[in-house]
């Protein structure tokens, strides 16, 4: 028997007491047991969103609340300024080019973040633009955006901020409301702890204002619509109740142990990840602002077929990891620390790590990686 590790960007380990929230006897929807449930949920999301605004839950992945922030927000012959810093960037560009939006790009050289100053001058440069569209986490690089900086920005131009923090919301601080973002997007099988299939988008004043006069067409991603019904504890369509029964469950546990401390969990897990890169002799692919959600390391040049690594470490350790995508595809390898996850995860998946560089022929002491870690974890005040 070999037992499993899951240490992806998405989806990520699910707690017991999640598992078995999931497991329990469907409820129909239009119930009062429902609507008592979903009124927890729209409480918890809103601590967690940092905000008094309403959170809108929908029946799809985090993909599907970008594209209904675009399909509400804007209309024909509208400009957007994205930030690209990787393939999640780029599908805000996508998004934006199939509704018809003419889309400005800033692109960052890849592991790169973002100046605040280059977004300022860019907004200048094109008066036009009605939002910035970026992430906060850029999940296929392991990048970390100024958003605090980038909402400013935005605000100083009068246009609108649109976040996409699918990993980062309930990694690190992300206070909608007092940094003034507009928009804010995340997913349900990254720190919340659930499987795919929930997407949740907040809209602030402004950006309500904007959707007034939007005329993109949409029909199913209506959230004018879910506004009106979500404040009464339902939603406009069949929602997917059993992964909501779970989020509450996952929020209740958020909450007790308490924002500021899954904060710095996450924060103390990522440090421990680059210190046993770093001790490896690898290369982290953001050396100026990693994320705290995911960590993307460098193939060592030893290693001529990078996509060996996340396959062996899975195949023969049961730790699954992810590589790179796109043209970083063998380049790099990705691991996460987002969610239910804890100091001997971290330590376990480095370990397989350090057994695979060296069955690949990549100089490794066996051991030293896992103790550059469990250094980090000795000096943290939590221990």
């Amino acid at each position: 028997m070999k037992k499993t590790y899951l240490l992806t960007p998405g989806p990520t380990p699910i707690p017991e007491s999640v598992s078995a929230a999931l497991a329990r006897p469907l409820i129909h929807h239009r119930t009062k047991a429902f609507e008592a449930i979903f009124e927890e949920v729209r409480a918890g999301l809103r601590e967690l969103f940092q905000t008094k605004q309403e959170v809108l839950l929908l029946t799809a992945t985090g993909t599907g609340a970008m594209d209904a922030a675009v399909a509400n927000l804007f209309s024909s012959g509208d400009e957007v300024l994205v930030l690209n810093a990787g393939k999640f960037g780029e599908r805000w560009t996508l998004i934006a080019q199939a509704y018809g939006l003419g889309v400005v790009e800033l692109k960052a050289q890849v592991g790169d973040s973002f100046n605040p100053r280059i977004v300022e001058e860019a907004l200048k440069d094109h008066p036009e633009v009605k939002a910035i569209l970026f992430q906060a986490s850029e999940t296929s690089t392991g990048v970390r955006l100024p958003v605090k900086e980038i909402c400013a920005a935005a605000q100083a131009a009068g246009v609108l901020s649109v976040c996409d923090a699918i990993t980062a919301l309930g990694v690190f601080d992300l206070p909608m409301d007092s940094w003034g973002i507009d928009v804010l997007i995340t997913g349900s099988q990254k720190a919340l702890m659930i499987p795919p299939g929930l997407a949740m988008i907040a809209l602030g004043d402004r950006a309500w204002k904007m959707a007034e006069s939007s005329n993109l067409p949409h029909f199913y991603f209506d959230l004018k619509k879910e506004k009106k019904m979500q404040a009464k504890n339902q939603t406009a369509w069949t929602p997917a109740i059993s992964l909501i029964v779970g989020l509450a469950e996952s929020l209740k546990l958020i909450r007790e142990e308490g924002l500021q401390a899954v904060f710095a969990r996450h924060e103390m897990l990522a440090q421990a990840t680059r210190a046993a890169v770093a001790a490896l002799g690898l290369e982290l692919l953001a050396k100026k602002s990693p994320s705290t959600a995911v960590t993307a390391v460098k193939v060592p040049a030893a290693i001529k077929d990078g996509k060996l690594i996340p396959k062996i470490m899975r195949d023969k350790y049961g730790v699954t990891i992810v590589g790179g995508q796109d043209e970083l595809e063998g380049k790099i390898i990705r691991l996460s620390h987002i969610g239910y996850c804890d100091r001997f995860d971290i330590v376990t998946g480095l370990s397989a790590l350090e057994l695979v560089l060296a069955e690949l022929g990549h100089p490794v002491e066996l051991g030293k990686g896992v103790g550059a870690a469990l250094k980090v974890f000795q000096s943290e005040a939590i221990l």
